[in-house]
């Protein structure tokens, strides 16, 4: 085995030309080729050489990965890196990832999510060395403010993804920067953002028509204007997230059905001033609609079920938790119409005090449903459970017997639900 792997002038190395084993290499992980870096003088030139390190990914090493670290992997890739993840690498900071712009400037993708001594240094840097850098992931770094942005502005304008999600520090006036330098734009995602307002997105859709994947989770001071703006120019949108846009009213809805009919994926959870109306001109105009995230949308009621029964064949996740005016009748319609029987998969009913055993029936048809979520559905019992299981054997049930909670000693005569969860 020595003679054979070992040593420089082994069999293996005579009978494989050095291309071809570069060629086996290449498809090797960070950690295999480290293992073959140690067999042999031959082999650590071959697994140790820039071709071999196009795409790293060092997030089950983050604990370990300092700037040392990041400036070996730098001079040791050269102009071959495309592709490095350091998601979750805290003790990366401005001087490596500076080292790394200089020495990688054909990095193509790029996650620093969660990496939280890095700065607009860091990014100043990007802007200046790397121009062909395409995806950027910034998620939850705290440091990160508009200057970041103005820089990626002014050098990175084959940007297509960034996400800037939790970067508290970040304003309109970064994201007006940015959109103005960045029109290659396709996913924009904020989540967090609280300071990103309706001038940010009203940029954001006068610049970048491009854009399929918009998310402004949380992002409280965006209204209906802006959404509709963004509608209105983007209708190549498939993917948008609204949740917790507490401003925003039917007309998003209304501006999303009359432009995006790409639209696969709608999050609005927690946008509580939605209504069956919205909904409805959602179903009439988006048939692609494959997930939909409606919890907390209290106002809606079976009708947005009968819409989307009639007008969404595609849907395949559908979250209806805490939207406490539905009933068995909107799971009927739901259950027994053709997209469901073929492609409903997730049903989510938490804390829906008016569904009972009866829903469960009607949802015995829906052949591919995987999981259902029943936590605090006070009104469906073991019984009900059993049955659907007896039909659907394979089906994830996820629910929670919890008793009534005593109702307040004065005011109110509504029934109040207990929201402890617990798998069954």
């Amino acid at each position: 085995l020595t003679r054979v792997f070992l040593e420089d002038d082994a069999l293996i190395n005579k009978k494989l030309p050095k291309e071809l084993l570069l060629r086996i290499f290449s498809y090797l992980d960070v950690v295999s080729l480290c293992r073959c870096a140690q067999v042999s003088k031959a082999w650590n030139v071959l697994a140790l050489d820039g071709s071999n390190w196009q795409r790293i990914d060092l997030f089950d090493f983050q604990t370990d990965v300092e700037g040392p670290v990041i400036e070996n992997i730098s001079r040791r890739c050269g102009g071959f890196l495309r592709k490095l993840s350091l998601r979750g690498c805290q003790s990366v900071a401005d001087g490596s990832m500076r080292t790394l712009a200089q020495l990688c400037p054909n990095i193509e993708h790029l996650n620093l999510n969660g990496c939280k001594n890095v700065t607009d240094s860091t990014c100043q840097a990007l802007s200046r060395y790397c121009r062909k850098l395409s995806w950027l992931d910034l998620g939850s770094c705290c440091a990160i403010t508009d200057l970041s942005l103005k820089s990626l502005a002014d050098g990175s304008h084959n940007l297509a993804h960034i996400n800037i999600s939790w970067c508290e520090n970040v304003t309109e006036n970064g994201v007006e920067a940015l959109a103005r330098g960045c029109p290659k734009l396709t996913s924009f995602i904020s989540k967090g953002c609280l300071h990103i307002t309706d001038k940010a997105v009203t940029c954001l859709a006068q610049f970048c028509n491009r854009l399929e994947v918009v998310n402004l989770h949380s992002c409280v001071n965006v209204e209906d204007c802006g959404v509709s703006r963004l509608a209105a120019h983007c209708p190549k949108l498939h993917n948008v997230c609204l949740s917790g846009c507490l401003r925003l009213t039917d007309a998003s809805l209304v501006s999303l059905a009359q432009h995006c009919h790409l639209l696969s994926t709608l999050e609005v959870a927690g946008c509580t001033q939605f209504t069956d109306t919205g909904f409805q001109a959602l179903a009439r105009s988006c048939h692609l609609l494959e997930k939909m995230d409606l919890e907390e949308c209290v106002l809606i009621t079976d009708q947005t079920l009968v819409h989307l029964a009639m007008g969404c064949p595609r849907l395949e996740k559908l979250s209806l938790s805490h939207c406490e005016l539905i009933t068995d009748d909107g799971i009927r319609h739901l259950g027994t119409s053709p997209c469901a029987a073929e492609h409903l998969t997730v049903l989510e009913l938490d804390n829906c005090p008016l569904i009972t055993d009866a829903s469960l029936e009607h949802l015995v048809t829906c052949h591919n449903l995987q999981r259902v979520e029943l936590y605090d559905c006070q009104l469906v019992t073991r019984t009900g459970i059993r049955r659907l299981r007896n039909h659907l054997p394979n089906i994830r049930v996820h629910a929670y017997f919890a008793p009534v909670t005593p109702p307040p000693s004065t005011g109110g005569t509504r029934q109040r639900y207990c929201r402890c969860c617990a798998i069954l």
